[in-house]
């Protein structure tokens, strides 16, 4: 039993995060009339997956970390605001290369690079882009020194971004605890199959089979986005 178990539960693993050749692999084992049935049930498994916006929004912070220390450093050199803002980013591999031309662009110009910078910044990981933006405003209208403004923030940026991976090596094990226990429908499908039961054939062979499937994606669906939900606000940097 304990072999079977093991079994059971590495198909159940392939299907939640293996790649799409395992997934054809899986698929063409499956009877053809069975076949739709099992991609349905497998397009339901990736959108509940986390979504890659997180991961987006991670590099976005990180850039951010990387513009504010570039940034400092050319103001160190005694380069102007602009040029230094173009040199620094310049050198950043952000997630969308395309978003920083129109600031770098108005910097040049000698524009307004505060807005610039704001309307640039994305609505997930954009926070460093909008702190900068108020240090810039707040540097052309109080005189202050942009270099220490934006060495402050970095610090802040970079204090927020080891306490978002102190909490995301914490919530490890209970996150996969959670996406484990929302792929255990699955491996009861596969269990059930294996036995000889045709599970797909009840769930997807009269109203009573579309209200119990129907019932059960929404409650694993639910469950996997409540899960998402308590990790990303326990991620969130206290005041």
């Amino acid at each position: 039993m304990v072999v079977v178990a093991v079994l059971l539960a590495s198909a159940a693993a392939l299907l939640w995060t293996g790649p799409d050749r395992e997934t054809a692999r899986l698929l063409s084992l499956i009877r053809a009339d069975d076949e739709m049935r099992w991609r349905f049930a497998v397009r339901v498994l990736r959108f509940a997956r986390r979504p890659s916006r997180a991961r987006e929004a991670a590099a976005w912070r990180m850039a951010s970390i990387e513009l504010c220390q570039g940034l400092v450093a050319e103001l160190a050199t005694g380069r102007t605001p602009g040029e230094a803002l173009s040199r620094a980013v310049s050198c950043l591999e952000p997630p969308d290369p395309g978003v920083l031309r129109p600031v770098v662009a108005v910097a040049r110009d000698g524009g307004d690079v505060a807005t610039a910078l704001e309307r640039a910044a994305p609505d997930h990981g954009g926070e460093g882009l909008s702190r900068l933006a108020a240090c810039w405003r707040i540097s052309l209208t109080v005189g202050g020194g942009l270099a220490a403004l934006i060495e402050r923030v970095g610090v802040s940026l970079r204090e927020a971004e080891a306490h978002r991976s102190e909490v995301a090596s914490q919530l490890a094990g209970p996150r996969s605890t959670a996406r484990l226990l929302a792929g255990l429908p699955v491996l009861g499908l596969l269990l059930a199959a294996g036995l000889g039961l045709r599970p797909l054939s009840f769930l997807f062979g009269g109203p009573a089979g579309f209200a119990c499937l129907g019932a059960g994606v929404l409650l694993d669906l639910t469950g996997v986005w409540w899960t998402n939900r308590l990790v990303a606000r326990a991620q969130r940097p206290g005041p």
